[in-house]
């Protein structure tokens, strides 16, 4: 990946460009025509990266790829069931992608929920040149990382044609830059929550991502059909901010929560008073004390 952009894009761009262009510029800080960029500034085309969140919009599940086999599938052949934490990256990316896939590996690492069983990671390349052989290292690599015995199922790395590609970056708003010149991408870090269905649900950015947030996004993504009564609670407490990709304290919520617990304690305080002073009935017959 690009050293210098790093920084950049690991929160990703807004700008207009949607679709994925070609830099055959000469290096870092300089222009296509070697002229300086100002400093702070990115050079023109690395303007085009980035995510643009789609929330809601369905993603085109009848996209041909093939998957670590080399055997012809449909990307909707991983949707029905579960919902789908979608990486797009390539597999000879010297730094990003990597850092991208270790970091969804140490988050699942921290969650109950298993690849195969309450979701599926698919990781799709961009670059269609690359190889099922290639998918299958990138593959093997990510399961080691996350050192699940029997979780294998649940993990998908794909390669397909270069219009399949562009038809699902384009569906998420995944936006990259190709650098003729290195054989490399510039594009953002992060990573996409799918519904079962295959409607986009949550966003998350750069390369570190918070367990808690995972975990949540999860849950959205599933409509709640899956983690526990504790895993609700937690969910109403936090808000997701599509500005930054990350979830939030909701103060009123906690607040809310608080009150309703604190409501909840009191209650049952009085009703274990109010048994001990009741006095326990005497059988018939009995004499009084």
């Amino acid at each position: 990946m690009l050293t210098f952009t790093l920084s950049a894009l690991l929160l990703g761009s807004t700008a207009a460009h949607a679709d994925r262009g070609v830099w055959t510029g000469a290096g870092p800080g300089t222009g296509s025509g070697g002229s300086t960029v100002p400093a702070g500034q990115m050079p023109g085309p690395l303007q085009k990266v980035g995510y643009d969140q789609r929330l809601g919009m369905q993603v085109p599940l009848d996209l041909s790829f093939r998957d670590s086999n080399g055997q012809a599938v449909r990307l909707g052949d991983f949707f029905g069931k579960r919902p789908v934490l979608l990486v797009l990256a390539y597999y000879h990316c010297p730094m990003l992608c990597d850092m991208v896939l270790s970091g969804v590996a140490g988050s699942l690492r921290t969650l109950t929920f298993d690849p195969g069983k309450q979701f599926d990671v698919v990781v799709a390349s961009i670059d269609p040149r690359e190889t099922a052989e290639q998918a299958a290292a990138s593959r093997a690599k990510a399961i080691s990382r996350f050192g699940r015995p029997g979780t294998e199922a649940g993990w998908h790395f794909l390669t397909g044609p270069q219009e399949s590609i562009t038809a699902l970056a384009g569906s998420v708003g995944f936006r990259s830059v190709y650098d003729a010149q290195r054989n490399e991408f510039a594009h953002a870090a992060g990573i996409v929550f799918l519904t079962p269905e295959g409607r986009i649900s949550r966003y998350l950015y750069g390369v570190d991502y918070p367990g808690r947030d995972v975990r949540l996004a999860l849950l959205e993504s599933a409509d709640h059909k899956i983690g526990s009564l504790a895993d609700r609670v937690l969910l109403y407490c936090f808000h997701y901010d599509p500005a930054t990709g990350r979830y939030s304290a909701a103060a009123m919520r906690l607040l809310r929560v608080a009150a309703g617990l604190t409501a909840a304690g009191v209650a049952l305080m009085l009703v274990l008073l109010r048994r001990r002073e009741t006095p326990e009935p005497r059988p018939l017959g009995a004499a009084r004390p």
